[in-house]
């Protein structure tokens, strides 16, 4: 039974597009509790947009569960207050960008009564108010793109799911975007972001999932998944490379990252042992602290062939 305060609830959700072939989508459990920004992470080919079209009922699992709020995927009214911004999507040039939310309003249950409200106040929050009136064919892909974002959040939804939403933006449009993410999520709205833009991500999201070969290997919130498993960095004054390996050589690899020293998996209880033997080896040592990594540099190791 799904959870009541789960926005997203999934079990053992599976995809293959293919009798027998290889799955899309492998044994996808996943957990993303209402009112907080989750960023789902992996390379091109993972299978996120699949997943996507899953929880958005777009396309059926091979076999599995999925709800949303606890209501089934795929039923009219798991969608109903439910935002969408693809990743690739394309409006009709010829109607302006008014035109345009006010169509989307339409399909999205608007009340006729309220729609001329929920326009100015959509176009007014995504910055696009000074060009409302402007024919969409001529609008840059940023502008285009803070349309596509408008689209997704006509009608206050519970649950927004956001493919790329600051690939063709601008610093200042990310910065509102932003912005934007981080009023949805106060207000009570849960977020769903796929990006490659981890910069980002590690911004505005508070919970991340690392997603590969069609499996989520890593979950946690972003705290949890930058910091380095039992990991120390060390920063000391120049030393040889040489005499440091060879002082730690009884702990593990040291790996030398932005001038500091770090070994991955050590005990808390020999860090003390760590220090001593670099000070007999002549070391002057700066700073010693946990490991924490850059969203991008879990991603990698992560992403790596080797994990």
């Amino acid at each position: 039974m799904a959870s009541s305060d789960a926005a997203i609830d999934s079990s053992s959700l599976t995809k293959a597009y293919a009798r027998n072939g290889p799955l899309a989508v492998a044994d996808l459990t996943l957990r993303v509790d209402a009112g907080c920004v989750f960023g789902f992470l992996g390379p091109n080919g993972a299978g996120k947009t699949t997943v996507l079209k899953m929880l958005l009922g777009l396309t059926a699992p091979s076999s599995g569960r999925a709800s949303l709020f606890g209501t089934p995927v795929g039923s009219p009214s798991s969608r109903r207050r439910v935002g969408y911004l693809p990743e690739l999507f394309r409006y009709s040039g010829w109607l302006n960008a008014r035109e345009t939310l006010a169509f989307h309003a339409s399909l999205a249950g608007v009340a006729r009564a309220a729609r001329g409200t929920e326009i100015e106040r959509t176009i007014a929050l995504v910055g696009l108010s000074h060009v409302g009136n402007r024919r969409v064919g001529a609008f840059s892909k940023g502008m285009q793109q803070r349309l596509g974002l408008g689209v997704a959040l006509l009608g206050n939804p519970r649950l927004v799911f956001l493919d790329e939403p600051a690939s063709a933006l601008d610093p200042v449009g990310r910065s509102d975007v932003r912005d934007i993410v981080r009023a949805l999520r106060d207000a009570g709205t849960t977020i769903f972001i796929n990006s490659h833009l981890l910069t980002e991500v590690e911004r505005i999201c508070d919970r991340v999932a690392f997603f590969r070969n069609g499996s989520v290997i890593a979950q946690g919130s972003i705290a949890d998944v930058v910091r380095a498993p039992g990991g120390v960095s060390i920063r000391t004054d120049d030393a040889d490379d040489a005499i440091v390996v060879r002082a730690l050589r009884p702990f593990g690899k040291a790996d030398f990252v932005s001038g500091e020293i770090r070994l991955k998996e050590l005990e808390a209880d020999r860090v003390p042992d760590v220090v001593a033997a670099l000070v007999s080896a002549g070391v002057r040592i700066r700073e010693v602290r946990s490991t924490t990594y850059s969203l991008e540099e879990r991603f990698l190791e992560l992403m790596s062939p080797a994990c």
